[in-house]
């Protein structure tokens, strides 16, 4: 795989990977904000009103038919966050050209689409159409309200509000119901028409062509751009130290059948220069594999949970553990939770769990090399962050990861919130005090 990433307009950055190893190709496009309460809720919208209609094809069924025609290519609206940086836009695949019939070339006119869905949307007197805003809206709040149905996934992210309260990061991908019903489609032809002026934007490809080609093809689609003063100062706070002294504690009472524990760290003073491999190795020893000490010993060894896994969030310097446990159990897999936690900052880690968590991480990290969209995202988010490693090259760096790095990290960890998902609000579900 050859990579190559330029400048290709002002504040318009084009990634390459450039290889023939798949049969279908990737193209994105991504316009970056600083995750803010007042706009995540618009910079979420926008990409899915957009996709419901141009200006050439201007409803959703003329889109859909135009793309059958191109042997079915998919544009379709992604969101998302890299530590507090928000990413709104497309992610369009199509066939690679050595697949279709007569010689046919796909990459112009899925940079072209892109370029249509951007810039040229169905609008009346230069407004986006109160129907397609109304209704996205409504879909966008329903999404949000409805993450409270997966409690698994919602503990975390909850969790995430609580502990980064007085910070971006606690305002989410998509931002709020609320907010995102209170968009009008003024006020959000306003901020689209900002956002296309002003915003940096991440272009990605994924395929054969070469990256002059995709470079041509892109800065054509993009001709009529309008591009003011970028905002290049973005980034994201990282928090060194908790919140308070002691690691705050919150309850929340849901219709629950089996009780949800959350725990949140800050990844602490190794942040300062952050290695990526030691803290992706440190996660899988704790809690992200198979082998992990949370999984064979709070799951496997003692029962007191249903699972128990750990997650990194390298981007914003946080660390969480996610569990599902008997509510009886609450006391009993917090405790183990962070017994665990303290073995690794002594160092009790054993070369067989060592091994295992680098051969994990590494799989999966060469793993990434076999989709485009997983590329796509690995891609985003180094480019958002400042990284050029690739993921066979931090694959190879995981490799090289000691015993004594691993507890370095584990000893830079701060706790600094505990969030308990418990059943009705009757006091026999929640955790003992100590």
């Amino acid at each position: 795989m050859e990579f190559r990433r330029e400048e290709i307009l002002p504040g318009v950055f084009l990634t390459g990977v450039i290889t023939d190893k798949f049969k279908t190709a990737a193209l994105s496009v991504c316009l970056l904000s600083q995750l803010d309460a007042e706009t995540a809720s618009m910079n979420a919208l926008i990409p899915y009103v957009l996709r419901r209609g141009t200006v050439r094809c201007p409803d959703m069924d003329s889109l859909a038919a135009y793309m059958d025609g191109l042997y079915g290519l998919r544009a379709e609206p992604v969101v998302r966050c890299i530590g507090e940086i928000q990413a709104a836009g497309f992610y369009c695949s199509f066939p690679e050209d050595r697949f279709l019939p007569g010689g046919e070339r796909l990459l112009d006119k899925a940079a072209g689409l892109l370029g249509e869905l951007l810039l040229t949307p169905n609008t009346r007197g230069g407004l986006l159409l109160p129907d397609y805003v109304e209704r996205e809206r409504a879909r966008l709040a329903e999404k949000i309200r409805a993450r409270r149905n997966n409690k698994d996934s919602y503990a975390v992210l909850r969790l995430i509000e609580l502990m980064c309260c007085y910070e971006p990061a606690a305002v989410g991908a998509l931002g709020s119901a609320d907010a995102a019903e209170s968009i009008g489609y003024v006020a959000l032809s306003k901020h689209y028409r900002r956002l296309l002026s002003t915003a940096p934007i991440e272009v990605f490809y994924c395929g054969a062509s070469g990256f002059d080609e995709v470079c041509g093809a892109v800065s054509e689609a993009l001709t009529a751009l309008p591009r003011g003063e970028i905002d290049r100062d973005m980034g994201t706070e990282i928090r060194m130290n908790s919140v308070e002294p002691e690691p705050r504690v919150f309850t929340e009472h849901m219709d629950l059948s089996q009780g949800k524990l959350a725990i949140g760290w800050r990844l602490g003073e190794c942040m300062e220069d952050p290695d990526l491999a030691a803290i992706s190795v440190f996660n899988a020893v704790y809690g992200g594999c198979a082998s992990s000490k949370l999984f064979t010993n709070i799951r496997e060894r003692l029962s007191l949970c249903y699972y128990a896994s750990s997650g990194a969030d390298v981007q914003k310097g946080l660390l969480f553990v996610a569990s599902a446990v008997s509510f009886e159990n609450f006391r009993m897999a917090r405790d183990e939770i962070f017994r665990q936690l303290e073995l690794m900052k002594q160092g009790d880690i054993t070369d067989e769990e060592l091994l295992a968590a680098k051969r994990s991480v590494s799989s999966a990290l060469r793993a990434v090399e076999d989709d485009p969209g997983v590329l796509e995202a690995y891609w985003l988010s180094m480019n958002v962050s400042g990284g050029e490693i690739s993921p066979s090259e931090l694959a190879a760096a995981c490799e090289l990861v000691t015993k004594d790095e691993v507890a370095a990290i584990a000893r830079s960890c701060e706790c600094d919130a505990e969030l308990y998902l418990c059943g009705k609000e009757d006091g026999d579900d929640e955790p003992d005090e100590d």
